[in-house]
């Protein structure tokens, strides 16, 4: 005799994400994994649609695949099982790297009557928990957003130097700086914006790779080491890492939409921290003045593009921007981050 409770219970007590949908794309169960994994209750998804603002894959370009591209979708279309490495929204705002496997369900008579999908944390979580209690030991982690702070960035800027003019390994540095921050904290408070940076530093934690690092250099200005990537490949890690951002929101205030200008370079032999620094700075401060939200590298600045000169970083602001985004004057601001980052 079966015992419907019972497998229920099993199902639930997975660490695996699990949910079904009907052939309207309707939400007719989910697992307690699912609710640990995404943030969201079961009262608060069952009878949604699954492409209602809930989940929002993306892919790693941060193209959105609830309308195109969504793997249940395809498994009820053609009875074809489906698997992926997307993004997933969590109920906080960040981004969550997941795999999926969309796999159809056919009623007594073979018609498919909708899908299920199992997913899974692929963030390497245990591990990064662990670095992370290792880290706060030594007092080297920023405790708003999670990052290395200004302290240990110091300390693996020059340890990735050291390596480059040892033994030649490409290194790479990303200056990552938000949009608009002070904006952002002067419309809707400093709670809001301290929410927007743990959106960041979340997304960034985790898309990175183990050996990655990402500090908080200082206010809204974070730095990313990528090792062994050169050219096209480094600029696309730092555009992957934009698109992933650009698709976070700040649960707190849903009209608020978070991006980031990110400067890319390569390390050179001769180079000294102040001077790889300075370079991926102004990258930065160029991608924000060819539009913000962008990527600028090296080939960008050797194609003649000039960096933008201080007086004209003093007004920069774009009537078509999003009314929460306005690009301050860094410089009446002052770049006033503390060694460890605080705001």
């Amino acid at each position: 005799m079966r015992d419907d409770n019972f497998y229920k219970s099993l199902i639930d007590n997975l660490t695996e994400g699990i949910y079904f949908l009907d052939r309207e794309r309707r939400i007719t169960y989910w697992n307690g994994g699912a609710e640990r994994l995404t943030g969201y209750p079961a009262e608060e998804v069952l009878g949604r649609c699954c492409a209602d603002g809930l989940l929002q894959h993306v892919d790693t370009a941060g193209r959105l695949l609830c309308h195109d591209g969504c793997p249940m979708q395809a498994a009820m279309s053609d009875g074809r099982e489906r698997e992926a490495e997307v993004y997933l929204h969590h109920k906080a705002g960040h981004r969550v790297p997941i795999t999926v496997r969309a796999v159809p369900i056919r009623g007594p008579g073979g018609a498919i009557v909708g899908a299920v999908e199992i997913f899974n944390d692929a963030s390497r979580q245990v591990r990064a928990e662990e670095r992370i209690r290792e880290l706060e030991a030594l007092s080297l982690l920023d405790p708003l957003t999670g990052a290395g702070n200004r302290r240990y960035a110091e300390i693996s800027l020059a340890s990735r130097l050291s390596e480059k003019r040892r033994y030649g390994l490409p290194v790479g540095l990303l200056f990552v700086d938000l949009d608009g921050f002070k904006a952002v904290n002067d419309r809707f408070g400093h709670a809001a914006g301290d929410e927007a940076l743990r959106v960041v530093g979340r997304t960034l934690a985790a898309a990175l790779r183990a050996g990655d690092f990402f500090g908080r250099w200082g206010g809204e200005e974070f730095i990313v080491l990528i090792g062994g990537l050169e050219g096209r490949r480094l600029r696309d890690a730092g555009d992957r890492l934009r698109a992933l951002i650009a698709q976070s929101s700040v649960p707190s205030v849903p009209d608020l939409g978070v991006t980031v200008s990110i400067g890319v370079t390569e390390a050179r032999s001769d180079d000294t921290l102040e001077s790889l620094v300075a370079r991926a700075d102004e990258r930065m401060y160029e991608a924000k003045r060819h539009g913000r939200n962008r990527v600028f590298d090296d080939f960008d600045a050797g194609k003649g593009r000039t960096a933008t000169a201080p007086s004209e970083r003093d007004s920069v602001s774009r009537p078509d921007d999003p009314p929460a985004i306005r690009l301050e004057s860094r410089r009446a601001r002052g770049r006033s981050g503390s060694p460890d980052g605080a705001a």
